[in-house]
């Protein structure tokens, strides 16, 4: 291969030229190319770096990212398919532009999934090289304001979107959390605000994201089964064990486990977790050996874990060790603001999903998911959304017709039945315990104590149903 494959153009006479502010990364393995593009495009007034192979490229753009970089495929070390991969695992999103061999098209078609702009095959004219250039730095220019402000204030983090600033706090947290091992974080919020999807954020950007992820929900099982699960149990340590099990602390070993709802375990369990968390070993139930725990713990509960402690029904010095840092997800109605951006992701989501035609929200559709109160949060949201889309697969915009009746009611100014289901908050406010107790004894009266359809009539698990029973001093 000759200089003059190259060079076809003189600088002088290149019709694309741009100022020293823009950078390029040249990567390349064949020297004569390297220097080709390097000496044409300081020509151009382009600052100009380079590298030979994959593993450069990425060591490069950590220490000091380019605007754009020129990216050849076929390296040695690591290839340019290898190095993209890397650069977007690592979040960094500079615009690529490769260089190929003809007849080189699948490696160009996954390279182009990963987001790069273009390419050029060699043997290439230096003028395509410069128009290339020019069309991308463009297009960069057009979006640079939505792009420095992303830079700064990401609107997502994982599964989580969001423009308020209370999000703003709780992406900030995340990021700081990548790179500590094991945090102990207690995650806070109402019910579908998100609280698993900020668990599952933390460990699949943290150390242990390679390990296994396992979940469970402690307001859904009793205290034998919650323990049975959590440390697992040996055969005949109660009548339902007929064999050995593995606990999730063993199945979680050195990934992390999130404990849902944590505030929902009874104080024993409570001070059998606080042990294996203070001691990093626990025992299988029934067991008598020692086995080491070495696992992330995450959790969450939807109480006021405070006033609990204040209530003596959750333990001071397991709340103090599990929430080393606390994040709070505020209710979607404290942060208007973010859900047009949650309905577009949802509209998308979905749309990708079932191949639905559904592209936006009519703005009176989104004024009417912006005037409602949420009480479900981001899950009913996406409900909300998800039921519209599906239905109405082959609009392209979804109507505020297709919204279900309490989310498109007018917005009158007062609290109606139908924007909150049944039950209407008196003006004068409610001891919330107290509506529970109650709800809990007229379903248990109206089934006739059959806890199975009392939780049917409640919508929670049975359970969960004997949990408040217990609360309440109600079982017999």
């Amino acid at each position: 291969m000759t200089l003059a494959s190259y060079e076809t153009t003189s600088p002088s006479r290149s019709p694309t030229r741009m100022t020293a502010r823009h950078s390029v990364l040249v990567v390349d393995d064949e020297e004569l190319v390297r220097w080709s593009l390097t000496e044409h495009l300081k020509g151009e007034g382009y600052n100009v770096s380079a590298a030979s192979n994959g593993l450069e490229c990425v060591e490069a753009v950590q220490r000091s990212a380019p605007d754009v970089i020129l990216l050849d495929l076929k390296m040695p070390v690591l290839d340019g398919l290898g190095a993209l991969r890397r650069l977007r695992d690592n979040g960094i999103q500079t615009p690529v532009i490769l260089i190929t061999s003809q007849g080189a098209v699948e490696p160009s078609l996954e390279a182009t999934r990963l987001g790069a702009f273009g390419y050029i095959t060699k043997p290439f004219d230096l003028r395509d090289v410069s128009l290339k250039l020019h069309r991308v730095l463009a297009a960069d220019r057009l979006a640079t304001g939505v792009d420095s402000l992303r830079e700064k204030r990401r609107t997502n983090y994982g599964g989580l979107y969001g423009e308020s600033e209370a999000m703003h706090v709780v992406f900030d947290t995340l990021r700081k959390l990548e790179h500590v091992d094991a945090p102990a974080v207690l995650i806070t919020g109402e019910s579908g605000a998100g609280k698993g999807l900020v668990a599952q954020a933390i460990h699949a950007n943290g150390p242990r994201k390679d390990e296994p992820f396992v979940a469970i929900d402690c307001g859904a099982m009793s205290e034998t089964q919650l323990e049975s699960e959590l440390f697992g149990h040996e055969r005949g340590a109660f009548s339902d064990a007929r064999g050995m099990k593995r606990g999730l602390f063993e199945v979680a070993h050195k990934g992390t486990i999130f404990l849902d709802e944590i505030g929902a375990m009874t104080l024993a369990t409570q001070a059998r977790l606080l042990r294996a968390l203070e001691g990093r070993r626990f025992k299988r139930v029934g067991g008598v050996i020692e086995l080491p725990f070495d696992a992330g713990v995450l959790a969450a509960s939807n109480r006021d874990l405070t006033a609990e402690v204040e209530k003596g029904r959750f333990r001071h010095d397991l709340f103090y060790r599990i929430g080393v840092v606390a994040l709070t997800l505020s209710a979607l109605r404290q942060r208007p603001g973010d859900l047009p951006l949650l309905a577009a992701h949802f509209v998308d989501q979905c749309r990708r999903r079932i191949a639905a035609r559904v592209e936006s929200l009519a703005p009176d559709a989104l004024r009417a998911l912006q005037a409602y109160s949420w009480p479900g949060n981001v899950r009913e949201l996406r409900n909300v959304i998800e039921r519209a889309v599906t239905l109405h697969r082959d609009e392209q915009v979804i109507q505020l017709a297709h919204l279900p009746t309490e989310v498109r009611a007018p917005n009158s100014g007062e609290v109606s039945a139908s924007a909150f289901g049944p039950f209407v908050l008196p003006d004068g406010g409610v001891e919330l315990e107290k509506v529970e107790k109650s709800l809990l004894m007229q379903a248990l009266e109206r089934v006739r104590q059959n806890q199975t359809q009392a939780a049917k009539l409640l919508g929670i698990t049975r359970y969960a149903l004997r949990y408040r029973m217990e609360k309440f001093g109600l079982k017999n």
